[in-house]
């Protein structure tokens, strides 16, 4: 994958080969510029490869698909609608009772319930990521993808949200591609965490997190999955 500049094409990804299996929760994880994002819009159809292949179930993607439902970065919840209205996005196919039924349920999921009247600007931080999930899931996608989605919280409210989210996978069964850059974040959540080089970007290596949810952050096989990721990309010895 490239872009131009005006200084000419700077090659960001090469060489990407990666398969996820259905239902799986896999974490691409990399150092901040290395073309993590890039990556996920490629797979969302976002992005156009300027090479290369992109197929799910067999098929190739060529733009965005509401079976495919990205949480961005940025929070993406809508202002000018409550909680309800929010969740209620992409629903108008369905009849009024199959899509109250739809936002109530999604709702409760994410523990929201009570504040389905409330907008955005009066919710917290991980409040509105919760809406930012439900909202995903309640157009019941087969693949979720998230950028990053809990980066702008403080670290308590990131812990709970990682558990949050791991609930909710056990309850939704969802097929999860997650970027971040977080380490003790990708041993947490990931059945594999997939390891990016710096720019131009290619997979240094996958490794398996074999450990049971929930995990002990403070066992020893947690601190070896941690020690070898910060290993592969190179932070081993420098914190």
């Amino acid at each position: 994958m490239e872009f131009s500049t005006d200084g000419g094409p700077i090659e960001v990804l090469t060489s990407i080969d990666l398969e996820v299996a259905d239902g799986e929760f896999v974490c691409i994880l990399g150092p901040s510029g290395c073309g993590k994002s890039t990556l996920l819009n490629i797979v969302g159809g976002f992005l156009a490869a300027t090479s290369g292949k992109v197929l799910i179930d067999g098929q190739a993607v060529t733009g965005p698909d509401p079976r495919r439902i990205f949480v961005f970065q940025e929070r993406g919840v809508f202002p000018w609608l409550t909680v309800e209205g929010n969740v209620a996005f992409g629903l108008f196919r369905l009849d009024a009772a199959e899509r109250a039924e739809r936002i109530a349920h999604y709702v409760k999921l994410v523990g929201l319930s009570g504040f389905e009247n409330a907008y955005p600007q009066e919710l917290s931080g991980g409040m509105k990521q919760r809406l930012e999930v439900a909202r995903a899931l309640a157009v019941n996608p087969d693949v979720l993808f998230l950028d990053e989605p809990f980066g702008a919280l403080d670290s308590i409210t990131r812990l709970v949200m990682r558990s949050e989210l791991l609930r909710i996978r056990r309850a939704e069964k969802k097929t999860i591609l997650f970027v971040t850059h977080d380490i003790d974040e990708s041993v947490q959540l990931a059945d594999r965490v997939v390891v990016m080089s710096t720019r131009p970007a290619t997979i240094r290596r996958i490794v398996d997190i074999e450990m049971p949810h929930p995990r002990d952050l403070s066992s020893p096989r947690y601190i070896e999955l941690r020690d070898l990721l910060l290993g592969e990309i190179g932070l081993a010895h420098k914190i």
